[in-house]
């Protein structure tokens, strides 16, 4: 019936799908990308509701600094582009060193002390650096890649070479981001995936025109994907980068097998070989796409959107591998039926492999068993990292623009203090004074570079003269608070403190110890960067969760799909302790994890056990057939083995192609994938047989009838009987020379009496 359906249907089936890719193609790339900081924070936790409640009161934290060279721009032309710059639609503000000294000395600051009080804020102390902060409006929090772009305009306008300018803020990272992780950046090593993809196939099929096909039809289950993730509202994010490449093992991975499965069949000259090929297939490609699906879909315990949005789409994207790999292979060998006759290649002898597997048993068991341990240091020193910094190429001129300003004017991380004055009617000076303590207590803390708030604006002291005193007070009532310093009729008062680079101080302990030290004062903390640094326990702990999810779940559709508990746990170790090595590994070098990398281990946990599936369908078929356990395993690997060797190596090199990304997220998520997919044939080709042959035989072997000879070997020590006693005794059940009493029978005589 199956080969019957595709000799009618396999035309009209590749003819629909080269007729759509095209549209598909188009569809795909409407995706937009969404790389804002804020989706990276977690949802629906207190400390999100606390920097939600924070915007509302002061406005948008995100905030654009300008380092221009003093050589270059004199104040005039700072001033003018200040005010060019303040006349955008999505700038709300804009701060220069004139323009904050004006605002001290309207409330009473002596100029000199005002510029002071900008020294290493707006000002750097090298004096190469004029510093300009532009404060983003809500519209420009929505476009920000539109404000970054509006920005370098105005600099051109105003003559000021881009090259010498230092340009950096949350808005400029993300702008960044957007561009490194869209799909036209990552098209470079998205077609060296498919050259390397391309080749592994030839040298598997040893035919260019399948090989070619099978790429091809894998690319349109690629668009096919996006699409749907286009239509149901998806955006592309620099974890989304990665999809197109898994989409595209999953797919080569079943058809590699369905393709070996038919050559085998062929050459064995079945009737059918293409119908033999897809029932053989269907059970372990379906039980495979099973555990990718609940793999991905554990994913959606984590906190983060980013994280859940991935595992939902590769989710997708595992279904329609499915459907291409399963549906439209078959079409591709009706077609071509004699396209599958490999090129001569180097082969290996599975069934020696797996007789060295299980003469060496114990010893790999042994030796594996000591490397868990040694790793289980590692895993951990694991430590979790979301610096959005990190993810710049070391060469990108974003990053070097940031180290810049950095080093020469200020820091870009802070902390927002919100100090709550309640409804106690306070005079102006005490509420002042009353900040300006706190204040005090934040800019001592080692942690802290300097801080800003609006009592900066007022000098330490009233000026004596009652006028002059009465003339800033009213300036001060008067003050509306539209550069988001105080908030709620002066009863909140924001203090930004910005945190210095310490390497023994993250901005997590600066938080912790702050909160800790002003506990009796009426403050609380919040703000982007202790957000993003706390978000990173939640991310650790997504990881766990969900890789223990993927385990747990794998684990029933294993025992269910091998009905035996001890099968389905055997199964499982080997493909979880590959995961365990690399993660181990990654631990001792010290590297930190990231948001990307933490994905990896549930989805390699559901990718490797596809292989598994394979080999344990051809192991319990023979084992049920009256096979012992090694010569089932044997049988296994002689059938599997070549299409698990080759789905894992295109597997493999294809996520590697992604390590040449210079978007460093993307690269550590392809090395992790490829160092864990590699790591996996230790379990497919090693580790599983090895098990499986250390399983005891069955009762029904031990008590197999013995020969005369065993008999009378086993005899000889218990009675002295003759050679046609034993030969009586082997007749049957109808003759019995023994004595009636007889001591100590062994349990073989007694079993063939």
């Amino acid at each position: 019936m199956i080969s019957q359906f595709y000799r009618r249907y396999s035309v009209a089936i590749l003819w629909l799908v080269g007729l759509s890719f095209p549209w598909l193609f188009h569809q795909s790339e409407q995706m937009r990308s969404n790389n804002d900081i804020e989706t990276w924070l977690p949802r629906e936790t207190p400390v999100r509701l606390l920097y939600e409640e924070f915007k509302q009161d002061f406005g948008a934290e995100e905030i654009i600094v300008v380092g221009l060279p003093r050589e270059s721009a004199d104040p005039a032309l700072v001033e003018a582009f200040a005010g060019r710059m303040e006349r955008l639609k999505g700038i709300r503000l804009c701060w220069t060193p004139d323009r904050m000294t004006a605002r001290m000395r309207e409330f009473g600051v002596e100029e000199q002390a005002a510029r002071d009080r900008l020294d290493g804020l707006l000002t750097s102390k090298s004096g190469d650096l004029i510093g300009v902060v532009a404060m983003l409006s809500e519209a420009g929090v929505k476009d920000r890649s539109q404000v970054v772009d509006e920005i370098k305009q105005t600099l051109a306008y105003c003559q000021l070479p881009l090259d010498a300018v230092a340009l950096t803020g949350a808005p400029v990272i993300v702008t960044e981001l957007d561009r490194l992780g869209s799909q036209k950046s990552s098209r470079q090593f998205f077609l060296l995936t498919c050259g390397i993809s391309l080749c592994l196939l030839y040298y598997s099929f040893g035919h260019w025109g399948l090989s070619l096909a099978v790429l091809g039809t894998a690319l349109w289950g690629i668009f096919l994907n996006q699409t749907v993730m286009v239509m149901l509202g998806g955006e592309m994010n620099f974890i989304m980068g990665s999809l197109s490449v898994m989409v595209m093992i999953f797919t080569l991975s079943i058809a590699v097998h369905v393709v070996s499965y038919y050559d085998s069949n062929r050459k064995e000259g079945l009737a059918e070989p293409l119908a033999a090929a897809v029932m053989e297939s269907w059970n372990p490609c379906m039980l495979s796409t099973l555990t990718t699906l609940l793999g991905l879909v554990s994913l959606n315990v984590s906190t983060i959107l980013p994280v859940s949005q991935f595992g939902y789409a590769a989710a997708c994207g595992s279904i329609v591998a499915l459907i291409v790999g399963l549906g439209v292979t078959p079409a591709l060998l009706t077609v071509m039926p004699e396209c599958t006759v490999r090129s001569v290649r180097y082969q290996i002898n599975f069934r020696e492999w797996g007789a060295g597997v299980a003469a060496h048993r114990w010893s790999l068991l042994t030796g594996s068993a000591i490397l868990l341990g040694m790793t289980a240091m590692g895993i951990l020193q694991l430590e979790p990292s979301i610096n959005p910094t990190e993810f710049l190429p070391r060469k990108s001129k974003v990053l070097a623009d940031l180290h810049k300003i950095e080093t020469d004017l200020t820091n870009i991380d802070s902390i927002e203090a919100v100090v709550d004055l309640g409804s106690e009617k306070l005079a102006f000076m005490d509420q002042l004074q009353k900040v300006r303590l706190i204040e005090a207590k934040i800019a001592a803390h080692p942690g802290v570079r300097h801080t800003l708030s609006l009592a900066s604006f007022f000098p330490e002291e009233l000026p004596e003269n009652t006028m002059a005193a009465a003339r800033i007070l009213g300036h001060a009532k008067s003050y509306s608070g539209e550069e988001g310093l105080i908030s709620g009729g002066q009863r909140l008062w924001r203090i930004s403190a910005r945190i210095r680079h310490d390497a023994n101080l993250s901005p997590v302990d600066v938080l912790n110890q702050l909160t800790e030290q002003l506990a009796e004062d009426p403050v609380h903390f919040t703000g982007l960067t202790p957000l993003l640094k706390n978000a990173q326990q939640e991310i650790f702990d997504g990881f766990w969760q969900s890789f223990t999810a993927a385990c747990l779940t794998i684990s029933i559709v294993m025992i269910l799909s091998l009905r035996s508990i001890v099968a389905g746990v055997i199964a499982m170790i080997p493909n979880i302790i590959p995961i365990w090595l690399v993660f181990g590994g990654v631990g001792f070098l010290g590297m930190p994890v990231d948001i990307g990398m933490m994905m990896t281990g549930s989805i390699a946990l559901g990718i490797s056990v596809d292989c598994t599936f394979h080999f344990l369908v051809k192991y319990q078929a023979a084992y049920n057939q009256g096979a012992t356990s090694k010569e089932a395993v044997l049988q296994a690997l002689e059938h599997s083995g070549e299409p698990m060797l080759d789905s894992t190596l295109i597997s493999a090199l294809g996520m590697l192609a992604l390590c040449f990304s210079s978007f460093a997220p993307t690269a550590r998520f392809g090395c992790l994938m490829a160092a864990q997919m590699t790591a996996s044939l230790l379990g497919e080709l090693v580790l599983l047989p090895a098990m499986l042959c250390c399983r005891p035989g069955r009762r029904s072997d031990l008590e197999t009838k013995p020969t005369s000879e065993e008999l009378k070997n086993e005899f000889s020590n218990e009675q002295k009987i003759d050679s046609e006693t034993i030969e009586t005794a082997e007749v049957g059940p109808e003759i019995h020379p023994f004595p009636a009493e007889m001591p100590s029978v062994p349990r073989r005589i007694r079993a063939a009496r």
